[in-house]
């Protein structure tokens, strides 16, 4: 299979491990988790829990969550948390998508080539901001 049916077949448990390499610093960091997305009423619910571990700190837990409402047309649109639009993409190998917060600019890529095991490469860049973060999810046991 190239890539996923439809938004569904996101629902469950994925192992989830992230690498941060910031640019700016020359540091590393990582995450080690579970991402869980769930079926709401009005879509669905991606919670991350994980711990994060970053240069000169202790490791510490990390939690962020989205709201994913799919369309007919293989779509994707991403909230936060809170209802305010992230990005939108499309359930195809090597959907693109971008976020705009000024000053700071959020490139994604999501990968599915190798579905079920996705991932997805973020490019964060601005005045104080130059990151690559790249997460791999695989289907939990």
């Amino acid at each position: 299979m190239t890539g996923p049916a439809g938004a569904e077949a996101f629902l469950g448990d994925w192992q989830l491990a992230r690498e941060i390499d910031d640019h700016l610093t020359g540091d590393s960091g990582s995450l080690a988790g579970l991402a869980r997305i769930t079926a709401m009423p009005d879509g669905f619910l991606y919670r991350e829990d994980g711990k994060l571990s970053l240069p000169g700190r202790p490791p510490f837990t990390a939690t962020r969550s989205y709201l994913w409402q799919a369309h007919d047309a293989g779509r994707i649109d991403v909230f936060f948390d809170d209802g305010r639009p992230f990005h939108s993409f499309a359930l195809t190998r090597g959907a693109q998508a971008a976020h705009f917060c000024d000053p700071d600019t959020y490139l994604v890529e999501y990968d599915f080539s190798r579905w079920p095991r996705w991932k997805t490469t973020w490019d964060v860049t601005g005045p104080r901001k130059g990151y690559r973060m790249i997460s791999r999810y695989t289907p939990a046991a």
